[in-house]
Protein backbone atom coordinates (compact mmCIF):
# COMPACT_ATOMS: atom_id res chain seq x y z
CA UNK A 1 0.00 0.00 0.00
CA UNK A 2 1.86 3.09 -1.21
CA UNK A 3 1.00 6.47 0.15
CA UNK A 4 0.27 9.19 -2.33
CA UNK A 5 2.65 12.09 -2.33
CA UNK A 6 1.23 14.98 -0.36
CA UNK A 7 2.10 18.59 -1.17
CA UNK A 8 3.87 20.42 1.65
CA UNK A 9 3.38 24.03 2.60
CA UNK A 10 6.35 25.84 4.16
CA UNK A 11 6.01 29.13 5.97
CA UNK A 12 8.43 31.07 8.16
CA UNK A 13 7.46 32.76 11.36
CA UNK A 14 9.11 35.84 12.90
CA UNK A 15 11.69 33.72 14.82
CA UNK A 16 13.29 32.37 11.66
CA UNK A 17 11.74 28.90 12.08
CA UNK A 18 10.14 27.20 9.11
CA UNK A 19 6.86 25.42 9.64
CA UNK A 20 6.20 22.46 7.34
CA UNK A 21 2.59 21.44 6.99
CA UNK A 22 1.28 18.63 4.83
CA UNK A 23 -2.23 18.54 3.43
CA UNK A 24 -4.13 15.29 3.63
CA UNK A 25 -6.15 14.34 0.55
CA UNK A 26 -9.73 13.34 0.95
CA UNK A 27 -9.09 10.24 -1.20
CA UNK A 28 -6.22 9.07 1.04
CA UNK A 29 -8.42 9.09 4.13
CA UNK A 30 -10.46 6.20 2.72
CA UNK A 31 -7.41 3.91 2.47
CA UNK A 32 -5.80 4.98 5.79
CA UNK A 33 -7.27 4.83 9.27
CA UNK A 34 -8.57 8.11 10.66
CA UNK A 35 -5.89 8.22 13.38
CA UNK A 36 -3.06 8.03 10.82
CA UNK A 37 -4.67 10.67 8.62
CA UNK A 38 -4.97 12.94 11.66
CA UNK A 39 -1.27 12.53 12.42
CA UNK A 40 -0.33 13.74 8.96
CA UNK A 41 -1.88 17.12 9.62
CA UNK A 42 0.35 18.00 12.58
CA UNK A 43 2.70 20.91 11.74
CA UNK A 44 6.43 20.27 12.11
CA UNK A 45 8.99 22.86 13.14
CA UNK A 46 12.35 22.89 11.40
CA UNK A 47 15.01 25.59 11.46
CA UNK A 48 14.94 28.01 8.52
CA UNK A 49 18.73 27.82 8.36
CA UNK A 50 19.89 24.25 9.19
CA UNK A 51 23.49 25.36 9.77
CA UNK A 52 22.43 27.87 12.43
CA UNK A 53 23.57 25.76 15.38
CA UNK A 54 21.16 23.02 16.34
CA UNK A 55 18.05 25.09 16.92
CA UNK A 56 18.45 25.50 20.69
CA UNK A 57 17.72 28.93 22.07
CA UNK A 58 20.27 30.48 24.40
CA UNK A 59 19.19 31.61 27.85
CA UNK A 60 19.14 35.37 28.33
CA UNK A 61 22.34 35.28 30.40
CA UNK A 62 24.25 33.67 27.50
CA UNK A 63 22.97 35.92 24.75
CA UNK A 64 25.43 38.46 23.41
CA UNK A 65 24.63 41.92 24.59
CA UNK A 66 25.97 45.01 22.94
CA UNK A 67 29.10 46.08 24.78
CA UNK A 68 28.21 48.75 27.31
CA UNK A 69 30.33 51.84 27.51
CA UNK A 70 32.42 51.56 30.66
CA UNK A 71 31.75 55.19 31.43
CA UNK A 72 27.97 54.84 31.21
CA UNK A 73 25.70 55.06 34.22
CA UNK A 74 24.06 51.69 33.38
CA UNK A 75 27.44 49.92 33.34
CA UNK A 76 28.45 51.47 36.65
CA UNK A 77 25.14 50.42 38.26
CA UNK A 78 25.45 46.86 36.99
CA UNK A 79 29.02 46.61 38.30
CA UNK A 80 27.94 47.99 41.67
CA UNK A 81 25.06 45.49 41.92
CA UNK A 82 27.39 42.68 40.92
CA UNK A 83 30.00 43.72 43.48
CA UNK A 84 27.36 43.77 46.22
CA UNK A 85 26.10 40.34 45.18
CA UNK A 86 29.64 38.92 45.25
CA UNK A 87 30.25 40.45 48.66
CA UNK A 88 27.02 38.95 50.04
CA UNK A 89 27.87 35.57 48.56
CA UNK A 90 31.32 35.58 50.14
CA UNK A 91 29.90 36.62 53.50
CA UNK A 92 27.34 33.79 53.38
CA UNK A 93 30.08 31.35 52.47
CA UNK A 94 32.28 32.50 55.39
CA UNK A 95 29.33 32.34 57.79
CA UNK A 96 28.50 28.83 56.66
CA UNK A 97 32.14 27.75 57.18
CA UNK A 98 32.17 29.33 60.65
CA UNK A 99 28.89 27.60 61.58
CA UNK A 100 30.26 24.28 60.38
CA UNK A 101 33.47 24.72 62.37
CA UNK A 102 31.48 25.62 65.49
CA UNK A 103 29.36 22.49 65.05
CA UNK A 104 32.54 20.40 64.64
CA UNK A 105 33.93 21.81 67.89
CA UNK A 106 30.67 21.13 69.75
CA UNK A 107 30.61 17.55 68.50
CA UNK A 108 34.25 17.02 69.51
CA UNK A 109 33.50 18.24 73.04
CA UNK A 110 30.43 16.02 73.26
CA UNK A 111 32.48 13.06 72.02
CA UNK A 112 35.12 13.67 74.71
CA UNK A 113 32.41 13.86 77.41
CA UNK A 114 30.85 10.62 76.19
CA UNK A 115 34.22 8.83 76.09
CA UNK A 116 34.92 9.94 79.69
CA UNK A 117 31.50 8.65 80.71
CA UNK A 118 32.23 5.32 79.01
CA UNK A 119 35.48 4.99 80.99
CA UNK A 120 33.71 5.81 84.24
CA UNK A 121 30.89 3.34 83.58
CA UNK A 122 33.40 0.65 82.58
CA UNK A 123 35.25 1.09 85.87
CA UNK A 124 31.97 0.97 87.79
CA UNK A 125 30.96 -2.21 85.94
CA UNK A 126 34.30 -3.82 86.77
CA UNK A 127 33.93 -2.99 90.48
CA UNK A 128 30.36 -4.31 90.55
CA UNK A 129 31.41 -7.54 88.82
CA UNK A 130 34.17 -8.05 91.38
CA UNK A 131 31.71 -7.45 94.24
CA UNK A 132 29.20 -9.85 92.72
CA UNK A 133 31.79 -12.59 92.21
CA UNK A 134 33.11 -12.15 95.77
CA UNK A 135 29.58 -12.33 97.17
CA UNK A 136 28.76 -15.40 95.06
CA UNK A 137 31.99 -17.08 96.23
CA UNK A 138 31.14 -16.36 99.89
CA UNK A 139 27.64 -17.80 99.42
CA UNK A 140 29.07 -20.94 97.86
CA UNK A 141 31.47 -21.39 100.79
CA UNK A 142 28.63 -20.97 103.34
CA UNK A 143 26.32 -23.48 101.64
CA UNK A 144 28.72 -26.47 101.63
CA UNK A 145 28.10 -28.90 104.54
CA UNK A 146 30.77 -29.64 107.11
CA UNK A 147 32.92 -32.69 106.31
CA UNK A 148 31.84 -34.86 109.31
CA UNK A 149 28.07 -34.25 109.12
CA UNK A 150 27.31 -35.96 105.82
CA UNK A 151 25.25 -38.83 107.20
CA UNK A 152 23.45 -37.12 110.08
CA UNK A 153 21.23 -34.62 108.27
CA UNK A 154 20.24 -34.03 104.69
CA UNK A 155 22.46 -31.32 103.24
CA UNK A 156 21.14 -28.94 100.63
CA UNK A 157 22.00 -30.07 97.13
CA UNK A 158 24.71 -27.85 95.65
CA UNK A 159 23.78 -28.75 92.08
CA UNK A 160 20.13 -27.89 91.74
CA UNK A 161 17.82 -28.93 88.93
CA UNK A 162 17.37 -25.43 87.57
CA UNK A 163 20.94 -25.21 86.26
CA UNK A 164 22.61 -23.00 88.90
Amino acid sequence: MSRPSQPKLTTSDHNGVSVIQSQAHASSSSSLPAAVAGLQQVPQLVPANPSAGGGKALPPSKMKKPPADKDSEEYRQRRERNNLAVKKSRMRSKQKAMDTQQRVNELKEENERLEAKIKLLSKELSVLKDLFLEHAHNLADNVQPPAGAEGSSPAPNNTSTNGQ
